[in-house]
């Protein structure tokens, strides 16, 4: 199988004219620079490194209300509505919301998942049968750990963690918190349980930018999420100088799941290139995850998302790195290829 137009090439997304050749495996096999017809832009599916889809019950709920009366456990609304839905009508919602996902470029998201090893199992039965993989970054015991793909914390005042710490590295599963999302009071707590990633870090100060750059703690930003619960954003150079970003789009509760959205938002309030923000979208949250993808090269697996490069929305640009990044949306997928089928 192979498919053509402009390929944004590796980690710099060189754009090249030519044809992506796929193996049997769903593996790229090769990438051929030649003269092909069509527009097409081909480039990695997104990653979406941090969600928390179980919120698909309660969209736009709470307005006006605080971070914390929103979303705080155990009584922030979010959580009362997820007590008071039964387990069909969850996965229901949240099927819907990895159906856009997926139809919208995304080959996996990261979702910090409620409910304890019943909320795995859920988070399961909603991605059945689909292309997108869900991976269940479990809280509330070691057991939904085990059952999951890693485990996520709600943050390191909430409690200290250090069990489930220990058996994420016993089991060889990442460990991810989120940080200093309200204040800076649980930065240096979360970054001495040595995660493999924090979440939001909107307040970080000089010796917690340190410290994450000396740790090499990659950092997931969620800049629409930020704005909407008025925390403020995160210093995204300052962060991208010292260590990693991966890219979320939270609760969807208060966001469409979008990496379009998403990507634009950060590009249009922020100093990062159209390049860092694609990485950030793609192969850094990837990597975060251990995921064989979100690079168009040889020998990753084969998960790209074709454009429509002549739509009425992107025809005529002339750079398809910040076409791609400030103003693609979901009308401009052509395709979402996720390599070999699965069984």
């Amino acid at each position: 199988m192979e498919r053509t137009g402009t390929i944004l090439r590796g980690r710099e997304f060189e754009p090249v004219e030519g044809r992506v050749v796929i193996d049997d495996d769903g593996r790229i096999e090769a990438i051929e620079e030649t003269t092909v017809d069509g527009s097409d832009i081909i480039l990695p599916a997104f990653v979406n490194a941090h969600t928390h889809i179980g919120d698909s019950i309660a969209k736009e709920a709470g307005g006006g209300l605080s971070l914390e009366e929103l979303v705080a456990p155990p009584d922030g609304l979010k959580h009362r509505l997820l007590r008071q839905a039964s387990s069909d009508e969850l996965a229901g919602a949240m099927r819907r919301s990895l159906q856009f996902m997926q139809r919208s470029g995304t080959a996996a998201c990261l979702d910090f998942r409620e409910g304890d090893v019943s909320g795995v199992e859920t988070l399961e039965r909603a991605a059945d049968g689909l292309d997108i993989d869900a991976l269940a970054f479990a809280r509330g015991s070691v057991d939904a750990m085990q059952a999951g793909d890693g485990f996520g914390a709600s943050g390191a005042n909430d409690a200290e963690f250090g069990d489930e710490r220990e058996a994420t590295r016993n089991a060889g599963k990442p460990f991810g918190i989120h940080a200093g999302e309200v204040d800076a009071s649980d930065i240096h707590p979360a970054l001495d349980l040595e995660p493999e990633f924090l979440v939001h870090v909107v307040h970080p100060e000089p010796d917690h930018l340190e410290r994450i750059a000396e740790q090499a703690v990659p950092v997931v930003v969620c800049p629409r999420s930020n704005l909407v619960t008025d925390v403020g954003l995160s210093p995204y150079a300052e962060l991208n100088e010292r260590t990693t970003l991966a890219l979320g789009t939270d609760n969807v509760m208060l966001n469409s799941p979008s990496m379009f959205r998403e990507m634009e938002f950060l590009a249009k309030l922020s100093e990062l290139s159209a390049r860092e923000i694609l990485r950030a979208a793609t192969v850094n949250g990837a990597e975060l995850a251990g995921l064989e993808y979100g690079l168009v090269e040889p020998g990753r697996e084969a998960r790209l998302l074709v454009l429509d490069g002549n739509s009425h929305n992107l025809a005529g640009a002339r750079d398809p790195v910040r076409a791609v990044v400030r103003r693609a949306g979901v009308d401009d997928v052509r395709e979402v290829v996720f390599g070999a089928e699965r069984e």
